[in-house]
């Protein structure tokens, strides 16, 4: 990825999109957003993070907030997204019940766990005032 530089021709892809930090963390929620319904966390963070760190940092984006809460809020939901949804299959065969199931009563935490990252993603006082403390 260094040898390609692929951060520098990524920050070059948003900057060319939208200079506005807004914009930018709502199209970077949506690419991880997808990309959670079809990776598992731990490989997601791991392609993710070194790609859209460098984005983060041009935006003037705090990278605790995005690393330890975005990052990982997104990846989360996606743990609880079909196709690959590793959390809902552990959940359905515990409980014994079908897919469709779970996700008929899943949609109420789903939209609550959107909302909550929508307000740490655009109220970043929610998210950084703890470590604030120890900074």
């Amino acid at each position: 990825m260094a040898y390609l530089q692929v951060q520098t021709s990524a920050v070059a892809a948003i900057q060319s999109i939208s200079s506005d930090p807004i914009v930018v963390l709502l199209l970077i929620n949506l690419l991880l957003l997808v990309l959670g319904t079809f990776m598992d966390m731990a490989p997601m963070i791991l392609i993710c993070t070194p790609v859209l760190l460098p984005i983060v940092k041009a935006f003037g984006i705090d990278p605790v907030h995005f690393g330890v809460l975005l990052l990982i809020l997104n990846a989360g939901i996606g743990l609880n997204t079909p196709p690959v949804g590793t959390v809902l299959f552990v959940g359905c065969a515990v409980g014994k019940i079908t897919i469709r199931e779970a996700m008929r009563t899943i949609w109420p935490f789903f939209g609550a766990s959107v909302v909550v990252l929508l307000l740490v993603t655009y109220i970043p006082a929610l998210s950084l005032w703890l470590p604030g403390l120890f900074h």
